[in-house]
Parts: structure tokens; sequence; C-alpha cells
């Protein structure tokens, strides 16, 4: 049976550019088409190969910048023929433009009780549902952040799936799942956690494009493939592709995204890329067992950070 890839985006304003005290397009520039590699770029690449992508959009920025700038995220996605799920990050709610960072609510879904969690997943939907986007099935918490009470709370409100489980980041992702699970399973709602695979032994290590390299990607997709997994889920940023500055093009994620673009490209036949919407049947409560850690595959993605952390990070 193929494995659906979950091949997910997740599109949203910066917090540090509004910390530095930037103007709005600006900010808008930086976080979502930063240095010609950002929500276009990428949109583009995508239709290229004929893949799918979800774009987890968080509206939330509009309570401080107006539905103005989500309406545009959220149009450059369908207008590309790809699908927008909601994505949250509550510190937005206690913003205000132009003070440089000075007001924020809590920054974690799970430092909210279920109540309050409720309301902001109910209001992002409606904010999201209001800048044209389809009313969401589908959640992801801003940091990972989610815990039991943000799978009650969407269970509460209609939605379908949840993937906020990143068992890469034990501190901030806070469901109750081993840090190994990477297929899906029920968990109130249809929980899709990120795949992660092993760093080193009893380490984990997300598939986000910033973490692995390519070599380690193509690792991970023929192993969910040849362990017929039910599921893989796959993490990047609209900002992802540009340095921390949003002003230039960071060359080694660049590279990474083109060759994951064209490694699902080629496999496509085990492992087609999916849209939450489509609703493909997930078998439920499977034991996939992550890619075990390679210690020449982890040096040399090693090194590989290093050069991006050292050059293309600085690159102007």
């Amino acid at each position: 049976m193929p494995t659906p890839v979950f091949l997910t985006i997740d599109t949203e304003f910066t917090w540090r550019h509004h910390a530095a005290g930037l103007d709005l397009e600006t900010i808008y520039q930086r976080s979502l088409e930063p240095a010609g590699v950002g929500l276009s770029y990428q949109l583009a690449l995508l239709e290229r190969h004929g893949l799918k992508a979800c774009f987890f959009v968080d509206p939330m920025p509009a309570l401080v910048f107006g539905l103005d700038p989500v309406r545009r995220m959220v149009e450059t996605v369908l207008a590309a023929g790809q699908e927008v799920q909601l994505h949250l990050h509550p510190n937005w709610a206690g913003a205000r433009e132009g003070d440089r960072g000075a007001s924020y609510a809590r920054f974690q879904m799970h430092e909210y009780d279920l109540d309050e969690q409720r309301a902001l997943i109910a209001g992002a939907r409606d904010l999201l549902v209001a800048a044209g986007a389809p009313s969401p099935i589908a959640f992801r918490a801003g940091s990972y952040a989610a815990n039991d009470d943000t799978l009650r709370a969407l269970a509460s409100l209609g939605f379908v799936y949840d993937s906020s489980h990143n068992g890469g980041d034990p501190v901030d992702s806070q469901i109750g799942l081993a840090q190994r699970q990477i297929a899906p399973l029920k968990a109130r709602v249809i929980e899709v956690p990120v795949t992660v695979v092993e760093d080193s032994p009893g380490c984990w290590r997300p598939f986000q494009l910033c973490a692995l390299s390519s070599a380690e990607a193509a690792a991970a997709l023929d192993h969910a493939a040849a362990h017929d997994h039910a599921a893989l889920t796959i993490v990047s940023h609209g900002f992802e592709l540009a340095n921390r500055l949003g002003t230039g093009a960071n060359v080694v994620h660049v590279r990474r995204f083109e060759k994951l673009c064209q490694l699902l490209d080629e496999r496509r036949e085990s492992l087609p890329t999916m849209h939450y919407a489509d609703r493909p049947d997930l078998p439920l409560g499977r034991d996939d067992v992550p890619l075990r850690a390679n210690a020449l595959r982890r040096r040399w993605r090693q090194a590989e950070q290093l050069w991006s952390n050292l050059v293309a990070e600085r690159a102007a």
C-alpha cells in the first residue's frame, strides 16, 4: 500500500520581525516572501513537480494588522491549488502594532486551559475563514505546543486532524504520546504526528527541512515506503529557505527543498503527497518504527549544518 505523505508548510508572521520594529510590508516580505525563496517560489516548485502540500496558516496577526495580510497569504496558496489549514501562535492575541513586541499574550497553547484553548482556536478559525479559506479540518499548534486539552478543544469544534505531536521537541510538544510515535492514531481527533528519525539512541529529530540533510530525508522516505508506514509528515516554513533576517537565501535549505521535491516526484507511486482535505484512508494505531540512527549520515549533516550556520545564514 502507498504511504500518504503530508508535506506541511507553516505559514506565519515571524515574531522577531515584529519585535525588531519593522513596518507591516517588510514583516510580510521577510516572513512570507523572503529573498525570492518564500511562498511564491515554493508554490511554483511544487507545481513543477506535481506535488500537494498543506499550508498551515496562522491568522492571529490579523488581530494586530487587520485581515489583509492574512487574506494575501490565503489567496496566494489557494490560487496555486494548494490547501490552507489552521496554525495558531496565541501570543499575537496580546500584541500591539509598533511596540516592538513589548505586548504579547502567553506564547504556548499548553499554557492555556481547555476553555481558553477552545476560544482561541474558534476565534482563529473564524479569522482564517474571514480571510477566504475554506473551513479548516486540520490544525497545528505554533511551536508544536499542544497538549491533550488542545485535542479536546479541537474535537469539540469539529476538527478531524491534528499534527502537533513532535517527538523531536518534547519540551513544547506536550500531547501525551511517546516521542517515537509517528503513526496516526485516534486521540479524540486523528493525530498525525510529525515524522521523526533517530538521531542517536533514544534521541529523535523531526523530518523538518532545516533539521535533516537531503541524504537523511531520502533515507527516511525510503524507510517509510519499505516498511509500509501509515503516513509520513514533513515540516517546513514559509521563511525557512531564507536566512533568519529574511534578507538572503540560505542555499543549503534551498537545495534541500529542491531535492525533497525531486525525491517526492520520483517516489510518487509509493509515497503520494496528500491534502488533509483528501481525507485519505489512514490505518490507525500502527507501531511504525522511525528510521534508525546512522553515524555517517549524522556527521555529514552536522558538517553541512555548520557551513549553513557560518556562511549561508550570513549571506546578505
